[in-house]
C-alpha cells in the first residue's frame, strides 16, 4: 500500500447554536456552479495513487470497533486502496438537529488513512434522521395519487423542501469544513442514487417550485397556454396559481404537463445535488461527484446532470435473471462513459454476486464477478468499487452479497474478491487510457420522457425495447459505441443510430440533418421525429421534423394486431409496426410483401448531402436486425467483424498512442483472437493471436501494428 502522511488534528465535535449553518435558498432553480470546481477537481481524476482504484462502500456504523480492524485487514489483503464512507450516517452525524457529533467518523479516517486506504466520503442526505421527519412533515414526499410517505425507508424527502435544502446544505459544509484537510478524503460523494426510490414529489413545496420553474421557462401564461395546447378540453390557465402538479386525475392528464413536471423534477434534484457541491466546494477541493443509475434510472435526465460533477460515477446491477445481463451490463457502461464525455469514470457500486430487490436474486457463476467487473474497466472505468465491503447481518440488505459475505474468507466469493484485487493492480497502466468509438447511438431521455406518457398509437411501442435490440446486435458485431444526445457534436462519427427518438426539438433536427449532410450516416427507427419538445404534433405528414432528412412522408401510422408480423421482399420478417410511406427523395431498398402497407416502402435510404439517412418502418429482431445494421455501417464504409460467440472485445488507447485489447469470454469454451503484444497481468507474450478461456478474461498490449 502507498504510504500516507499522518492524520491532521482536528477540532472537538461541535454542538449548539455555533453549529447551525446559514440557510440555503429554496427558491433557486438554477443549477448553474457557484462557485466554480476549481482546476484542481476539474483535472480529470482523484488524487493519490496512479493504481486503478479498487473497493466498494463501507458503513462502519454497522459494526464495532474490533470488527474495523479486523475489515481495514482483510481490505489490505484485497487490494482496497478506497472506500466510499459515510453515505447512511446522518443521524449519527446530527442527532439532534443542530448539534453534531463526528467521533466516530474522526476514528474510521484516520483508520483508514493510517492503512493507507483513500475515501470518498459521503454527505448522508439520502436518510434525514428521524427527528427531521417529526419537525418537518411538511417536507415527506408526496405520491400523484396524494400518499404522503414516511420514514423507516431510505431515499430523499421532497427534493423542493426548503427545511430539506437547508438540513442537507448545513450537513455537507460542516463534513466539508471537518475534512477537506484529511489525508484519507480523495473525493466525495453527494448523497446516494439521486431519483431512487422517489423522484417525483406532489407536496406543496414542489408545486410552488414548478410554478416557478414554469415561469422561469416560458416568461408568461399565454406562452406556456401555446406550449402546452391548453384550448384542448379546456385547460387554459389564467394565473400561475392555478397550475397544479399533473396530479391523478379522472383521464389522461395534459401530455406537455406531465413532460414538464418531469423535467422540472429531474431539475429540482439537480438543484439539490448544487447546494451540497457547493457547500462542500467552499472548504474542500477534492473532486466532487454523486453515483448516477445510467441507464436505470429513467426519472433523471443525467445529460443535464453529468457536466455538473467533476468525476462521473455510476451503480450498476445486472438483472440477474436475464441471459444477456452481461450485453445490458455493456450497454450501462458506455453509456456512463459517454455522459463522462470519454473522460475516465467511477464504476462506485456493482454486487460482487446476488442482490436482494429483484424478483429472482440470482447468485453469480464462478468467475462472473470479475468478468462484470474487467467489462466496465474495458469500457473505461478507472475505479472498480462494490456495494459493499462487509454484507450487512441487520435491515433490509442483509441478504445483498458483499466483497466479504457472511460466509466469510472461506468463500468462494472472497477468494475471487481478492483475485480481482491481484488482477487490477496488475493493470495500473490503464488508467487513464480512453475508449474510442466510430458508432454512436442516440440517448434522448426527454424524448423516452414522453413517447412513454399514455394513448401512444400501440401499446407494443417501447423505446427501451428498440434501445436494447440495437445495441445487442451492434455488442455481438463486435462494434463498440459511444451513446449521444442528439443535439451534440456527431462529426466525429462514421454512423449514428436512433432507435427511438419519437421527440426532436428545432435545434437536434438541424443538427442531424447538418452531420448527414456533412456526410454522415443515420439511421432512424421507426415511430421517431413525432413531436416537438412540447409533444405537438408539427405540420404536415409524419415523421415531423425528420420527414426531410428521411426523404420521406407518412400519411398514417398502421400498427399491427397483437402477436402480427408482416413480410420484407428480402425475407425478413417484422413485427409491432409498419408506415404508409410515400416517398420525397429517397430510394425504397426493401418493400413490404403483405399487410396493411403491402408493397409500400420498408426500408428506404435517402441521399442528403454528402452523407446518407436510412429508415426502417418495422420492428426487426436478431440476425435481420443485424443484417439491417452491417447494411448501414457498409455504407459508413465500417466492417463489423463479428467475433466467436460471447466474446467482449473493446480497445483502450493511452494518451501516447499505445493500444490495449481486453478481451472477456461470456462463452463456455475457449476462443482464440487476433492480438499481437504483451499479456499485462502476466507480461508474457503473444503472437499474432491470443487464447482467452471459456469464463476468462485477457489484457494485451497490442504491439503497434496490432489493430
Amino acid at each position: 500500500m502507498p504510504s500516507q502522511p499522518a492524520p491532521t488534528s482536528r477540532p472537538a465535535p461541535v454542538t449548539g447554536a455555533e453549529a447551525t449553518a446559514a440557510p440555503a435558498s429554496a427558491a433557486s432553480t438554477s443549477t448553474a456552479a457557484s462557485p466554480s470546481p476549481t482546476p484542481a477537481a476539474r483535472s480529470g481524476w482523484m488524487p493519490g495513487t496512479s493504481a486503478i482504484r479498487f473497493g466498494g462502500d463501507y458503513n462502519p456504523e454497522q459494526w464495532t470497533r474490533e470488527t474495523w480492524l479486523e475489515d481495514i485487514e482483510l481490505m489490505r489483503e484485497a487490494g482496497v486502496n478506497l472506500v466510499s464512507v459515510g453515505i447512511f450516517s446522518w443521524a449519527l452525524l446530527e442527532p439532534r438537529e443542530g448539534e453534531y457529533d463526528f467521533a466516530f467518523l474522526d476514528e474510521v479516517l484516520d483508520l483508514l488513512a493510517g492503512a493507507g486506504i483513500d475515501v470518498d466520503l459521503g454527505t448522508p442526505t439520502t436518510v434525514p434522521p428521524a427527528w427531521f421527519w417529526r419537525a418537518y412533515p411538511q417536507a415527506r414526499p408526496v405520491t400523484r395519487d396524494g400518499v404522503a410517505l414516511g420514514f423507516g425507508s431510505r431515499g430523499i424527502v421532497s427534493p423542493s423542501s426548503p427545511e430539506y435544502r437547508r438540513a442537507a446544505s448545513a450537513i455537507a459544509e460542516r463534513l466539508a469544513e471537518r475534512y477537506a484537510q484529511h489525508p484519507a478524503v480523495v473525493m466525495w460523494h453527494v448523497h446516494n442514487e439521486y431519483g431512487a426510490p422517489v423522484s417525483e414529489s406532489f407536496d406543496e413545496a414542489s408545486v410552488a417550485n414548478f410554478r416557478h420553474w414554469l415561469a422561469e421557462r416560458y416568461g408568461s401564461l399565454d406562452a406556456l397556454n401555446r406550449a402546452w395546447g391548453t384550448t384542448f378540453w379546456g385547460q387554459v390557465y389564467g394565473e400561475w396559481s392555478e397550475i397544479d402538479a399533473p396530479r391523478q386525475s379522472a383521464s389522461v392528464s395534459n401530455p406537455a404537463h406531465q413532460l414538464d413536471f418531469k423535467r422540472f423534477s429531474s431539475d429540482a434534484l439537480l438543484e439539490c445535488f448544487v447546494l451540497e457541491r457547493d457547500a462542500i466546494r467552499r472548504h474542500a477541493a477534492q473532486p466532487i461527484t454523486t453515483n448516477f443509475m445510467a441507464t436505470s434510472c429513467p426519472s433523471v435526465d443525467y445529460w443535464r446532470w453529468a457536466p455538473e460533477v467533476d468525476i462521473v460515477s455510476n451503480d450498476h446491477y445486472l438483472t440477474a435473471s436475464r441471459i444477456d445481463a452481461h450485453v445490458m451490463l455493456a450497454m450501462d457502461a458506455d453509456f456512463t462513459r459517454s455522459l463522462a464525455a470519454g473522460r475516465p469514470w467511477v464504476l462506485m457500486e456493482h454486487s460482487t454476486s446476488a442482490v436482494n430487490w429483484q424478483p429472482r436474486n440470482v447468485a453469480k457463476r464462478p468467475g462472473e464477478l470479475a468478468r462484470n467487473s474487467m467489462a466496465h474497466l474495458a469500457r473505461g472505468a478507472d475505479a472498480i468499487m462494490f456495494f459493499q465491503f462487509r454484507a450487512s447481518r441487520f435491515g433490509a440488505e442483509k441478504f445483498h452479497s458483499a466483497m466479504l459475505p457472511h460466509a466469510g474468507r472461506s468463500s468462494r466469493v472472497w477468494k475471487e474478491v481478492v483475485g480481482l484485487g491481484e488482477l487490477v493492480g496488475d493493470l495500473s497502466e490503464l488508467r487513464g487510457s480512453r475508449v474510442e468509438a466510430s458508432v454512436a447511438v442516440i440517448w434522448s431521455t426527454e424524448s423516452f420522457w414522453a413517447q412513454e406518457l399514455e394513448w401512444r398509437p400501440s401499446v407494443d411501442l417501447s423505446h427501451r425495447e428498440r434501445l436494447e435490440a440495437f445495441y445487442s446486435e451492434l455488442w455481438k458485431l463486435g462494434v463498440t459505441v459511444d451513446f449521444v444526445h442528439p443535439g451534440a457534436d456527431l462529426s466525429g462519427y462514421s454512423a449514428v443510430f436512433a432507435p427511438s427518438l419519437y421527440l426532436l426539438d428545432e435545434a437536434s433536427t438541424a443538427n442531424l440533418r447538418g452531420y448527414v449532410a456533412g456526410g454522415g450516416v443515420l439511421a432512424v427507427s421507426y415511430f421517431s421525429g413525432i413531436v416537438d419538445e412540447f409533444d405537438s404534433v408539427p405540420a404536415g405528414p409524419f415523421p415531423g421534423r425528420l420527414r426531410e432528412v428521411l426523404g420521406l412522408a407518412i400519411e398514417e401510422f398502421q400498427p399491427l394486431r397483437e402477436g402480427g408480423l408482416v413480410a420484407l421482399t428480402n425475407g425478413s420478417r417484422g413485427a409491432v409496426w409498419t408506415d404508409e410511406i410515400h416517398l420525397e427523395g429517397a430510394a425504397a431498398v426493401e418493400r413490404f410483401v403483405d399487410g396493411p402497407a403491402a408493397g409500400l416502402p420498408a426500408v428506404t435510404r435517402n441521399a442528403l448531402g454528402d452523407g446518407a439517412a436510412w429508415y426502417l418502418s418495422t420492428r426487426l429482431d436478431g440476425d435481420e436486425l443485424a443484417a439491417f445494421i452491417g447494411g448501414v455501417l457498409a455504407d459508413a464504409g465500417l466492417e463489423a467483424a463479428a467475433p466467436p460467440a460471447g466474446l467482449e472485445r473493446v480497445i483502450r488507447v493511452a494518451g501516447d498512442g499505445t493500444r490495449y485489447l481486453v478481451a472477456i469470454n461470456h462463452a463456455e469454451t475457449d476462443a482464440v483472437i487476433a492480438a499481437a503484444g504483451v499479456d499485462v497481468a502476466t507480461g508474457a507474450a503473444t503472437d499474432a493471436s491470443a487464447l482467452v478461456p471459456a469464463g476468462g478474461t485477457r489484457v494485451i498490449r497490442l504491439a503497434p501494428t496490432e489493430e
